[in-house]
């Protein structure tokens, strides 16, 4: 190796970016056994998120002040007055010592001190800065469970391609070693980030939330012609994976679900899964402070999805699955 590519594959490994979880043993993220990163970002704001940590790009805090033990260290350390601690005036409080603890997240900077001094885990954060290397070094522990099952990694988030440096490091760093790569993506990116890691994925998963384009502009905060446009970029160069989830009252029609269909009949799609909306996430928004903007919402009744497996059998598609993990974008 010459002193040109020992700087480039330096570079390369050097390469940061912003996580929020590396789930190991993962089985709903692709083939096998994998390894899920998810990276933090995201363009979109879907109405039914369950990872809101997920969408802004830095580390955040998430609050629990419940188990708070009222220590007052956060306060104590917080050098812009972001954390505030008053009495609980409640009549209902019985226990004179305690108080209420609010987060001012316009006066936060997210330096993360007060969560480094919380004993009771009242204070946590979502997001922390890796380079390629370190995040290799974590996959690599599992080669042989890849190996074994035909897995390998997928890189999730957020939205892969809103860090599409980091993206591409990682993809071409597991590539070269030899581990299948998967790549979960809204697909609202800029093509050129998408051409870039292109060599270096073998399977997508591919999310398509709604396709008129109005409706997905008014659910999810962009209207979807970027997301198709890339979608018809990638097809038949790759092996893809749609992946359609069903939130009641908003894409869960039969006329939409018939044009999902048809779409995945145009194109060279290897299947199909549903992922019916759940509400795990919902509490995650309180912590956060933010509110989720589908508190009605219940689950796809069984019924829903035996109708819509009659439908796709009806319209001779067969390579399709109902996952019962929300990919939660």
């Amino acid at each position: 190796m010459n002193i040109i590519q020992h700087i480039r594959k330096s570079n390369i490994r050097n390469t940061k970016g912003c996580v929020f979880n590396i789930q190991k043993f993962s089985i709903h993220d692709g083939p096998g056994i994998r390894t899920t990163v998810f990276l933090k970002g995201c363009p979109l704001r879907c109405w039914w998120c369950s990872n809101p940590e997920s969408i802004h790009s830095k580390p955040e805090i998430i609050t629990k002040f419940d188990v708070c033990r009222n220590c007052g260290r956060c306060v104590e350390v917080c050098k812009h007055g972001a954390i505030s601690l008053t009495e609980d005036s409640s009549p209902f409080n019985k226990i004179k010592s305690k108080s209420q603890r609010t987060l001012n997240r316009k006066a936060c900077n997210a330096c993360l001190s007060c969560v480094d001094v919380c004993p009771s885990g009242a204070l946590s954060s979502a997001g922390k800065d890796y380079s390629a290397n370190e995040v290799l070094k974590i996959i690599k522990d599992d080669l042989p469970f890849y190996k074994n099952s035909g897995g390998g990694i997928t890189i999730s988030g957020g939205e892969p391609l809103y860090q599409p440096d980091f993206t591409l490091a990682l993809l071409k760093s597991a590539r070269k070693i030899g581990i299948h790569t998967a790549l979960d993506t809204s697909g609202y990116a800029d093509p050129k980030a998408v051409e870039s890691i292109l060599p270096y994925v073998n399977l997508f998963l591919y999310d398509i939330k709604h396709l008129d384009s109005s409706l997905h502009r008014k659910y999810t905060g962009v209207d979807n012609t970027l997301i198709l446009n890339n979608l018809y970029r990638i097809n038949g160069r790759v092996e893809i994976y749609l992946r359609v989830p069903l939130i009641p009252g908003i894409n869960d029609g039969e006329s939409h679900l018939e044009e999902i269909i048809a779409l995945a009949g145009k194109l060279e799609i290897a299947k199909v899964y549903f992922m019916p909306y759940h509400r795990y996430g919902v509490g995650k928004y309180a912590g956060l402070g933010r509110k989720y903007l589908l508190p009605d919402a219940e689950n796809i009744p069984p019924e829903k999805i035996e109708y819509i497996s009659e439908l796709c059998q009806s319209r001779h598609l067969t390579d399709y699955e109902f996952s019962s993990e929300l990919f939660t974008r």
